[in-house]
C-alpha cells in the first residue's frame, strides 16, 4: 500500500493551447521545442518528468513542451516533436 507524501498541490484547470503544472516554474525557460498532435480526437498527456499536463484539443495543435519530457512524448505515435513554432 502506498501512502501520500502529504504535500497538497494546487491544480490549474485546463485551457486550450496551454500546459498546466502542479508546480509552475517562474522565470525558468525550459520550452524550446513543441509537440504537434497528429491524431483525430483530443489527447491529454501528463509529462512523466515535469508533471505538466499537455492537452491537445484538435489535429495540428502545437504546444510548447518541457525538454525533460521530450524523450517520452516523442514515443507517442500521435505526437510529432518540432523545434520551432
Amino acid at each position: 500500500m502506498m501512502t501520500c507524501c502529504g504535500k497538497n498541490r494546487a491544480w490549474t484547470p485546463f485551457t486550450t493551447g496551454t500546459t498546466t503544472s502542479p508546480a509552475q516554474t517562474t522565470g525558468d525557460q525550459r520550452f524550446t521545442a513543441f509537440c504537434e498532435y497528429t491524431g483525430h480526437a483530443a489527447l491529454i498527456v501528463i509529462g512523466p518528468v515535469s508533471g505538466r499536463i499537455y492537452r491537445f484539443n484538435y489535429r495540428g495543435a502545437r504546444l510548447p513542451i518541457d525538454l525533460r519530457d521530450r524523450p517520452s512524448l516523442g514515443q507517442i505515435s500521435q505526437l510529432r516533436i518540432v523545434d520551432h513554432r
